[in-house]
């Protein structure tokens, strides 16, 4: 009996775990190598989009994320003193897409994520290496602080600072800082009702969230110098928003200093030539980073690890199928963040006085920015899903990859 292919998964996120999933339900033999001592993610949530949950529904977890979700879509854009620019509503958004969109933890997605893969495939405390890439004549190499394995696979879902990027592509500049800092919380805030919104300020943004378990969800981002930072993160909150409009003081009074996450964020400014090299293929933001303002990161990592399974015997189909994609979505990422970082006062007047007018002549043209990003689907159907959207999602299949 021939052996199963063999795949080797470097990071244990969310792109990394997708495709272990994804891979093992094709028939791969499947092991995730995570250099953390376990899968816990930092703490924060994640917005899952349509185009994600069609993703999901392929390897059977869509319906389940859905489930366990706070689904959004009834609120949007403010200004700091509470005037709102832009109204959403998630039923235009779910007529228009598909699907719904939703929130939830890093952490649920995790677990549920590994709890689709056997017993002892993911190990932890494991940093791995690319000893050799790999070609049509020999397996590529990983290296291990067990010694080496061998895989006809190789997905690097190794993050923005990617290790295996560097190996393949050594000419590549690699990450750019984007200009801003993050700042995320999910915390309780008792007695506090508000509906989902993102405030724009200058230089500087606020959202705030409801997640199904009653917790907030709320991040920041800021016009700052890279590698910053302050003694009590709090405190450098409550001194940049703490003006701003309910429920962010309400928030802020919630939250304790370590409760307080903070990033600089980088990119990927100039594209990769390739999406894979020999055996490897990049997946997430290893291929791809982005900044987060269109909240398309971790969607288009999981939108990849489906596609990269579908071609994980042809992966210059792989490239050809999300390279242009991705870079699409990221130039447009970068375009977003130019505008909602800016730190003109006369440009965000002009911005926000657009914003205003779009919104009221015609609210369908804040959610066009989304057409094909959010209606896409994976080139093959789902595995199980009881949901209209896998349903959706089946009868799809191979429209667009």
């Amino acid at each position: 009996m021939a052996q199963p292919a063999r795949a080797v998964v470097i990071g244990g996120g969310i792109g990394g775990l997708t495709a272990a999933v994804a891979l093992h339900r094709g028939g791969h033999a499947v092991t995730v190598l995570e250099r953390a001592h376990s899968l816990e993610p930092v703490g924060a949530a994640i917005s899952l989009a349509p185009n994600a949950l069609r993703a999901l529904d392929v390897i059977g977890l869509g319906d389940t994320v859905r489930d366990l979700s706070a689904w959004q879509g009834d609120g949007g854009l403010r200004t700091p003193s509470g005037r709102w620019l832009s109204r959403s509503s998630a039923a235009a958004a779910e007529r228009r897409f598909g699907g719904p969109l939703v929130l939830l933890h890093r952490a649920t997605l995790i677990d549920h994520l590994a709890a689709l893969l056997p017993e002892g495939v993911i190990r932890t405390a494991c940093p791995a290496g690319l000893a050799d890439p790999g070609d049509a004549h020999r397996p590529a190499r990983v290296t291990t602080p067990d010694g080496e394995l061998e895989a006809d696979l190789v997905v690097a879902a190794d993050g923005v600072r990617s290790a295996v990027r560097g190996a393949l592509f050594p000419e590549h500049p690699g990450p750019a800082y984007s200009g801003f800092t993050t700042w995320r919380v999910v915390i309780p805030v008792p007695g506090v009702r508000f509906a989902s919104h993102e405030t724009w300020g200058r230089g500087r943004i606020w959202g705030t969230h409801p997640l199904k378990d009653g917790r907030v969800y709320a991040y920041a981002a800021a016009v700052t110098p890279a590698g910053g930072g302050a003694a009590d993160e709090r405190a450098d909150l409550l001194r940049r928003y703490g003006d701003w409009h309910d429920p962010i003081p309400a928030v802020l009074a919630a939250a304790r200093p370590e409760d307080v996450l903070r990033h600089d964020v980088y990119h990927l400014a100039e594209p990769l030539p390739a999406y894979h090299r020999g055996r490897v293929a990049l997946l997430g933001d290893a291929a791809h980073a982005m900044p987060p303002t269109l909240g398309q990161g971790g969607n288009q990592a999981v939108e990849d690890a489906v596609v990269l399974a579908h071609h994980a015997r042809d992966l210059p189909a792989y490239t050809a199928a999300r390279l242009p994609r991705t870079t699409a979505i990221a130039r447009q990422a970068v375009r977003i963040a130019r505008l909602n970082m800016t730190g003109s006062r006369a440009l965000a007047a002009v911005r926000n006085t657009a914003l205003a007018t779009l919104s009221l002549a015609a609210p369908a043209l804040v959610l066009r920015g989304f057409d094909g990003i959010a209606d896409w689907r994976p080139p093959q159907p789902p595995y199980a899903s009881t949901g209209t959207n896998g349903a959706d999602a089946g009868t799809a299949a191979g429209e667009q990859t």
